[in-house]
């Protein structure tokens, strides 16, 4: 065990909870409806509390275990033969654990985002569970457990398919996922409505942007010099993103609003999660310079052309981003092209099968949509019984 990589994996571990709780929380929650902003906050603490059962009950094993190069098995169920002794790598293992947990959580509730203020409850916490299990899990065994996509024999490509924190592993499976359930679901009955609160929007992409250093710097696994240009190239892409999007709206629309120039610092964040442990500071200034203006348009893509209500864009930010980087990556000469594309389009198809699978399998047993009335009255008390804000006091 070495104690600096321990001590700053722990520091990570935080950082990368803290980007959903509360940083993604509130910057979905300041984006929809004054009437629907606990219910964000509630879905996302409870896919947070579930994924964390469920990530020591079996999507461990499944990521980590030692099975076959499709998934981990279940040997590692309940962190089964792991002390506090165990190691991974220069990392106690309980760590490691702790660490891939909150990935584990942060994914599924990337998802939130595209069916806030319409989806079951039930509905939601049923899908999450299962989607988390047989979609995330496996996916993180074949490119971070020695699984299918990490090259060499046996696997589905001579070279591993390069994705240094989670773009194919968390944005790719996310954004595709967001855009399945919110073509299922239907859109919004009022589409309309602007954020009822860019304060908390702004603080929460404040918060995702501090927990991203955790969530690309935590992935070197140690602390020196790799972790250290991580977290640099990271924050000059995000940087950048923030003002070419903004930027570009002011060219396209005359203004530029501080929602989307915020929205344009996550853009630069899912671009760079892929490339954070490949690039040099200049390559992540052209990365974030592209992503600002690529997501930005993709969100017309995925509302105007393909007439999908993925309400808050996680596909156009998230899934586009991560899949520009995982590009990128070979471009700039640091990958396999063979290996990027044949990684991005295998877990590409198994992600949107599986999940309209799951989607049309969990309707089964719970209704994916709450009733119009309640859909107008809002769900925080509709579905909670709680308002996020007392006007009468």
């Amino acid at each position: 065990m070495n104690g600096a990589d321990t001590a700053w994996i722990i520091v990570a571990t935080a950082l990368v909870l803290f980007m959903t709780l509360p940083g993604l929380a509130l910057f979905y929650g300041g984006l929809v409806r004054a009437r629907n902003v606990l219910s964000v906050f509630m879905q996302c603490f409870s896919i947070a509390c579930l994924m964390s059962v469920l990530w020591l009950v079996a999507g461990y094993s499944i990521a980590f275990g030692d099975g076959n190069g499709f998934w981990g098995g279940l040997g590692k169920m309940f962190l089964s033969g792991v002390t506090a002794d165990s190691l991974s790598g220069t990392l106690p293992e309980v760590l490691f654990f702790a660490f891939q947990m909150t990935f584990a959580i942060i994914t599924p509730a990337l998802i939130v985002g595209a069916y806030v203020e319409r989806i079951g409850y039930a509905f939601l916490m049923l899908f999450s569970a299962l989607w988390m299990l047989i979609v995330y899990a496996p996916v993180t065994h074949w490119i971070w457990g020695g699984g299918l996509l990490s090259g060499g024999e046996g696997a589905l490509f001579a070279e591993p398919v390069k994705d240094f924190a989670g773009g194919i592993v968390v944005h790719e499976t996310a954004g595709l996922a967001a855009l399945v359930v919110a073509y299922f679901l239907g859109a919004r009955r009022n589409k309309n409505v602007p954020p009822h609160n860019p304060g908390f929007v702004m603080i929460g992409a404040s918060m995702l942007w501090v927990g991203w250093f955790g969530f690309n710097g935590g992935s070197q696994l140690a602390a020196d010099g790799g972790a250290a240009m991580a977290l640099t190239v990271t924050h000059i892409s995000a940087a950048t993103a923030s003002l070419t999007w903004a930027l570009w709206e002011k060219i396209k629309h005359g203004q530029a609003s501080m929602v989307g120039m915020v929205t344009g610092t996550i853009a630069g964040l899912a671009s760079i999660t892929p490339a954070s442990g490949y690039v040099s500071p200049v390559e992540a200034l052209l990365i974030g310079a592209i992503a600002g203006v690529l997501c930005q348009e993709a969100c017309k893509v995925v509302k105007g052309f393909m007439k999908i209500d993925d309400t808050l864009d996680v596909f156009a930010v998230h899934g586009v981003g991560g899949i520009f980087g995982i590009i990128m990556i070979a471009v700039l000469g640091h990958g396999s092209f063979a290996a990027q594309f044949g990684g991005l389009l295998v877990v590409g198809v198994y992600t949107v099968v599986v999940t309209v699978v799951l989607v049309k399998a969990t309707a089964l047993i719970f209704p994916i949509r709450v009733s119009a009335e309640d859909e107008v009255n809002g769900l925080d008390l509709s579905s909670h019984g709680e308002r996020g804000y007392d006007l009468a006091s």
